[in-house]
């Protein structure tokens, strides 16, 4: 069995100026990337092959990413189903001009599934919980997931209705 702490990746790189945006701070779309790369890494592992982002459940910007930074990405699995898993990214950063406590500057949620060779769902291992901090991170994982199902839902119910273009 596997605990979601044996899961943990931690993944740093320095933002340049080839990574700003017009406001001249990192753009959003590249901490996306290392957001989604990051799960990947952990998804694969924990998948004993490859897995596939099916969606990113949340992500929050939190403060500016600037040129000079030093971003720091950590993920973990926090919940496992058949096939499925939820990784939970923090993203941090070490100011390049400044000696502090590490800047939270995003944090994300991504639904990974495994694949096998032929690019259908495969089944992961069960997660083992050992710790509070490991059962609440997979009992809110849960709420998450009730909540993207029953979104989906209701958009295919409100469809099916055929009250298009009703307000």
């Amino acid at each position: 069995m596997t605990t979601p702490s044996d899961t943990r990746v931690t993944l740093s790189e320095i933002m340049r100026g080839t990574e700003a945006n017009l406001l001249g701070t990192v753009h959003g779309g590249h901490l996306m990337k290392a957001v989604d790369s990051i799960a990947g890494v952990v998804a694969n592992r924990y998948a004993g092959g490859p897995a596939v982002t099916a969606a990113m459940d949340e992500m929050t910007f939190v403060t500016p990413v600037r040129v000079g930074d030093i971003l720091h990405s950590t993920a973990q699995l926090n919940w496992s189903g058949r096939s499925s898993m939820e990784v939970g990214v923090r993203v941090e950063v070490d100011r390049w001009d400044s000696v502090t406590e590490r800047v939270h500057v995003a944090s994300a949620y991504l639904v990974m599934v495994a694949i096998d060779a032929d690019g259908r769902p495969a089944t992961v291992p069960a997660l083992e919980l050992e710790t509070p901090e490991e059962r609440r991170r997979f009992r809110e994982a849960g709420i998450r997931r009730e909540h993207r199902l029953a979104r989906r839902s209701a958009i295919e119910a409100s469809r099916e209705t055929g009250t298009e273009g009703s307000e």
